[in-house]
């Protein structure tokens, strides 16, 4: 094995496993994980290594003994303060080093208390807003018509000035303090990485944390005592402010992280060992099972592209591949390398099968619509022979979503056989009960029980569905005969879930909205496309083709965007029962 396969493989060992322990994590020690390659690829590289570990180590032993730990957090907290507050550009670099280094060290609970700091006596001052904006108003408007405009025209132009002075005070009160820390750290060297990693930490403290979050539960009895010391006006501010401070730091990312100042970079096997652990670190769709993985990803008929940007030097903050084929894909075997690639001059097909982010404070921030766009420009540009534009994607709320309704159905059966009255029970069932099933797929699946009674024995054919479906070995799929029911309702309901279901008028499923947004229309379902067992959780093996039609991009994005339209194919419409008009549209295949 080469140094750089050598490499990869030592650091991305190293990686973190979850995203909590992605965002959580100091910062200092993500940068010592994945920053500095070339000191393995040196012959003393292993020796500077365990130099700078042992020393890491020595200091955070240090900061964190029970001595030092509540002066270190207030160290970070007057050094914020500084960062904030001082004029001194000589020395303000020093400043934001030391709030930076000084964060990264700090635990999940003193970052926690210090955002929450920052989010509160950092905000707005809405008492003197309030003041101004009641002097804004008592303001007299100027004239500004006829002889009465030209005989006052010096004592309109002090009312004028009097109006554009006051706008401009409220323009500067309504931005809160901390928009300075944020934009000197955004032009301080790291400051980006590091603003990133703020946000990662909010988004985690508002998903996770049970003291700004009351509806989280994951959390310990001796928290749950302190959750009840507080009140309910003291979680409504804390999850208030940290929102606040997390919407205006989105609205400056998303500023600073526009097309413009990105690069679009083909990630190759011949880059940098740090830039490809990173592929292998944070791909979330198919994981690389190994070097020989990776180098097949990035070879002959297949393509990987990142965003770079410059204040995050070797490190993609977004990736896609794309496989090169003849066809459009219909399982992810095709494209994992069961065969050997075509030869590129007789491909047709550029399919995106997967994209990933490699920051979890961007979460919510759409690169990747300006990504694929500049793929497909690109591709079609290097590659004119390319007609076709599609990907193979995953469906991940489809199980949730379908075992949600089973279960639902099947509380409404035990209600009505319960002890309500006849009348009750009709008026209960009438308003909520669903026959998600056709007769003779329920017909099929009773059948079919009979045979398999150890773990798909029901009363109903969505009992047995719900047995079939939650079954930890996945049993159902080594049954031809099972496969074989199962295909028709799984199929029928799939397509209603990405056609029909949605989530303030647009697509329900993730994956979908994503596509949708950027101009892509909905071509074909594909059975047992991904038997992997994270498919099999996530849809039941069942993935999509979307297709991006470069002459109906914009207009597709436009008419989902304003009325929720999904652009689909006839095949796959007919799926589904005849949709309200306006829902959906259906496009013939080109």
């Amino acid at each position: 094995m080469n140094k750089k396969g050598l490499a990869i493989l030592m650091r991305t060992r190293m990686k973190l496993t979850t995203p909590s322990e992605r965002s959580l994590s100091p910062a200092a020690n993500e940068g010592n994980n994945l920053a500095s390659s070339s000191e393995i690829n040196q012959s003393d590289g292993s020796i500077a290594r365990l130099a700078r570990d042992e020393k890491d180590k020595i200091h955070s032993q240090k900061l964190h003994s029970p001595g030092n730990t509540y002066r270190g957090f207030e160290f970070v907290r007057e050094t914020m303060h500084s960062a904030i507050s001082m004029n001194k550009t000589e020395v303000l670099d020093n400043v934001l080093n030391n709030f930076s280094e000084g964060y990264s060290s700090l635990s999940h609970e003193d970052r926690r208390k210090l955002l929450l700091i920052l989010a509160k006596e950092y905000d707005l001052n809405r008492t003197q807003i309030r003041d101004m904006m009641k002097q804004y108003l008592g303001l007299e408007l100027p004239s500004v018509s006829g002889e009465k405009a030209q005989s006052s025209g010096t004592e309109d132009d002090g009312s004028l000035s009097a109006f554009y002075r006051t706008e401009r005070n409220l323009r500067h009160a309504l931005k809160p303090t901390y928009e300075v820390l944020f934009e000197r750290l955004n032009t301080h060297p790291g400051g980006l990485k590091f603003l990133s990693i703020i946000r990662a930490d909010i988004l985690s403290i508002l998903a996770y944390d049970p003291f700004v979050s009351p509806r989280c539960t994951k959390f310990h009895q001796a928290e749950q005592i302190i959750i009840n010391s507080l009140t309910c006006e003291d979680l409504e501010d804390n999850i208030a402010s940290l929102r606040a401070l997390d919407s205006y730091l989105k609205e400056k990312l998303i500023t600073w992280l526009s097309p413009a100042a990105l690069e679009l970079h083909h990630i190759t096997w011949d880059d940098s060992a740090s830039l490809l652990e990173k592929i292998v670190a944070y791909e979330a769709v198919h994981p690389i099972s190994s070097l020989t993985d990776l180098k097949r990803r990035l070879g002959v008929g297949r393509r990987c592209f990142g965003y770079l940007h410059p204040a995050i030097p070797g490190e993609p903050l977004i990736f896609i591949e794309v496989a090169l084929l003849k066809n459009v894909a219909q399982t992810i075997q095709e494209v994992l390398w069961d065969d050997p690639p075509i030869p590129e001059c007789e491909s047709t097909c550029a399919l995106f099968y997967s994209i990933s982010s490699t920051q979890p404070g961007l979460a919510g921030i759409n690169l990747g619509k300006f990504l694929i766009k500049r793929v497909i420009k690109l591709v079609k540009r290097d590659m004119p022979h390319i007609s076709t534009f599609a990907t193979l994607s995953p469906i991940p709320g489809f199980m949730q979503w379908l075992l949600s309704k089973l279960a639902s159905q099947s509380k409404l059966t035990e209600t009505e056989t319960g002890g309500m009255s006849r009348s009750s029970a009709e008026s209960f069932g009438s308003t909520f009960r669903e026959n998600i099933l056709e007769p003779e797929e329920e017909r099929a699946l009773l059948d079919s029980s009979d045979s398999v009674r150890e773990f798909a024995a029901g009363a109903s054919g969505m009992e047995v569905m719900w047995n079939l479906l939650t079954d930890a070995n996945f049993g159902w799929i080594n049954s031809a005969r099972l496969m074989s029911v199962l295909k028709p309702p799984l199929v029928r309901l799939c397509a209603r879930y990405l056609l029909q279901e949605k989530k303030r008028g647009k697509a329900l499923d993730s994956v979908a909205n994503f596509h949708l947004q950027n101009g892509a229309m909905v071509e074909r379902l594909n059975w047992m496309a991904d038997r992997s067992e994270k498919g099999l959780l996530q849809s039941g093996g069942i993935m999509v083709n979307y297709v991006y039609r470069l002459d109906n991009i914009e207009e597709y994005a436009q008419s989902y965007f304003s009325s929720g339209h999904i652009h689909t194919s006839v095949d796959l419409c007919c799926y589904v029962e005849p949709l309200k008009e306006n829902e959906t549209t259906r496009s013939v295949s080109s």
